[in-house]
């Protein structure tokens, strides 16, 4: 294998505790894995070499939750909200029926377009759901399709009650057959314990057919308003719960104290979605509050053609360091590791979010001095250079 040292690092984010911050600094990429990483001086030399003239460079962002497989346009339900109209989830049955009357080759368009859009943003790493489909072979194919372009697929057949159909009879097909024919392509289950979706008991009814079939647990909770969703994504053992607008005492105590003080158990992270807030004129998600507290938070793009048409995750993390209270470390981390914490993918051969010898060597160069350049030139187009999976992509 072919090994690149890339040096001339000016400031270099690890977010390995025993690395930490580096300046003046080069990393050696062997194959799909980092295999060194120190000061630049003491680099040895390689088959291949870049110098990124004194950039910041940090792990790739890690966007733990999207949704790239869908057909069709929903700019005039944005047009609504932005002159006033509440959001609810009822535009998801818009995109279900334009997702079920698309080609393969239409949908497969669309994810891989996305894709590299967020990888020329710096991302690299990815998970999407299905969830438009919402019949046994819809949803099937919308799982064929995204496990060839991302890293983690989870199925979201639990996203919404079709129209017309009879929400226990769905359930039924749903922790049913459905579940039996994506298993085999995906690694997480997702359920929408959400108000005008589903509650608490029907969400609980998917989650564990999922958990017997060895599959990993999310939930979408707590985005419209407070309710069960935290409470039983700790309960059951989630590795995250996604949205967590709204959130009483009890669900900010209940993700702190799902970990062991330190972030080093698998406790569920509470990842956040700013750019949906936003589009849907929702109060933005209290991370100030739950890293406070003590939780492990996340910082994901919500992808998507109705509540968050965006791939950027440098945005997302202005928007958490300009108006929800992080510092620009604390919003990188959770862009990065905490989304990796969030997909159980953070540590180990092959970990994400990190920068450190055994790392898969993902990687994303700035033109910028510091990563504080993220939230101090915000909307500003910093990337520079991505290597994903040890190849360099942009």
């Amino acid at each position: 294998m072919t090994a690149t040292l890339i040096t001339g690092i000016g400031e270099l984010t690890t977010n390995d505790d025993e690395l930490g911050r580096l300046h003046d600094a080069a990393v050696v990429i062997e194959g799909e894995r980092v295999v060194w990483v120190g000061p630049a001086a003491r680099a040895a030399p390689t088959d291949a070499r870049v110098d990124v003239g004194g950039r910041a460079a940090l792990p790739g962002w890690v966007d733990s939750h999207t949704h790239l497989v869908f057909a069709g346009d929903r700019t005039a339900e944005f047009e609504a909200r932005m002159a006033g109209q509440a959001y609810s989830a009822g535009g998801i049955a818009h995109t279900v029926d334009a997702t079920r009357a698309a080609a393969d080759a239409d949908l497969t368009a669309t994810v891989r377009g996305l894709v590299r859009e967020a990888v020329s943003q710096g991302t690299t790493y990815l998970e999407t759901k299905t969830g438009y489909g919402l019949t046994v072979d819809d949803e099937a194919r919308c799982a064929r399709i995204a496990a060839k372009y991302v890293e983690e697929v989870t199925f979201l057949g639990a996203h919404i009650v079709p129209p017309g159909a009879d929400a226990e009879d769905y359930l039924d097909l749903v922790a049913g057959p459905m579940l039996a024919a994506v298993a085999p392509m995906v690694r997480w289950v997702d359920v929408f314990c959400e108000k005008g979706a589903f509650d608490a008991a029907q969400s609980e009814r998917v989650l564990r057919a999922a958990a017997e079939r060895g599959l990993g647990l999310r939930v979408h909770g707590n985005q419209l308003c407070e309710g069960p969703g935290v409470e039983l994504a700790v309960r059951l053992g989630a590795a995250s719960v996604d949205h967590c607008t709204y959130l009483s005492d009890n669900d900010v105590d209940a993700l702190a104290g799902s970990w062991d003080g330190d972030g080093g158990s698998d406790g569920t992270v509470a990842t956040l979605l700013p750019a949906c807030d936003l589009s849907t004129r929702q109060p933005l998600a209290p991370a100030r509050r739950l890293l406070d507290a003590g939780a492990v938070v996340a910082l994901a793009s919500n992808a998507n053609p109705g509540s968050s048409y965006t791939t950027s995750m440098a945005f997302c993390v202005a928007t958490a360091v300009l108006q929800q209270g992080l510092s620009v470390d604390e919003a990188v981390w959770a862009a990065t590791r905490g989304g990796a914490k969030a997909l159980r993918a953070d540590a180990g051969d092959g970990a994400v979010g990190v920068i450190r010898p055994g790392a898969r060597a993902d990687l994303h160069v700035l033109d910028a001095p510091s990563v504080t350049h993220l939230a101090y030139r915000p909307g500003v187009p910093l990337t520079c250079a991505v290597w994903r999976n040890g190849a360099r992509e942009y």
